[in-house]
């Protein structure tokens, strides 16, 4: 096997039209559609961080998710259709399918007590439970188990802001 460039790569970026690409049929990582909802909250958030990884013919080694949100209004648009892509070249498909696999498996997963301190840093510093929700693809019982704040107080937390119309007794006649 022949020493790989590592500079290759990065020397290939280059933005194509998203329909030029088209998925490999061997990535064994699934996501979830709220999943999904998140990547296009971070891209919005963060921009275009990460570009797609393909060989030559464009078929996607990584980023298979990052290509369908961008295939997805609003990114569609907001991309002009296209995507940012390097191109990688293998000798065989063994090393396209050990670079889906690394990718995915390098990326971790993310440990409890981390997030416990996120959530509660984030919260010290005054963002909501909504915000929190969706900038992190959370829902409120994920951030009240990851807070360690009792539930009235996080009941309150959610309400914080919330105004509510007076009550009213309604007689029937």
């Amino acid at each position: 096997m022949a020493e790989m460039d590592l500079f290759a790569p990065l020397g290939s970026l280059q933005w194509v039209d998203h329909d030029q690409l088209r998925a490999n049929d061997y990535n064994p990582n699934k996501v979830s559609e709220d999943n999904l909802a998140l990547l296009v909250q971070s891209i919005l958030t963060n921009g275009w961080t990460l570009p797609i990884v393909v060989r030559p013919d464009f078929t996607i080694i990584d980023g298979f998710h990052r290509w369908t949100v961008a295939g997805r209004e609003p990114l569609r648009t907001k991309l002009g259709g296209k995507v940012p892509v390097v191109i990688v070249t293998h000798e065989d498909e063994a090393e396209d399918m050990y670079g889906t696999i690394t990718h995915n498996r390098a990326r971790g997963t993310h440990l409890l007590e981390p997030m416990k301190a996120i959530v509660k840093k984030l919260m010290a510093e005054g963002k909501d439970v909504k915000e929190i929700g969706r900038q992190l693809g959370m829902r409120p019982e994920e951030i009240f188990r990851l807070s360690d704040f009792s539930k009235d107080d996080f009941i309150r937390l959610m309400a914080k802001g919330t105004t509510y119309s007076r009550a009213e007794i309604i007689t029937r006649v």
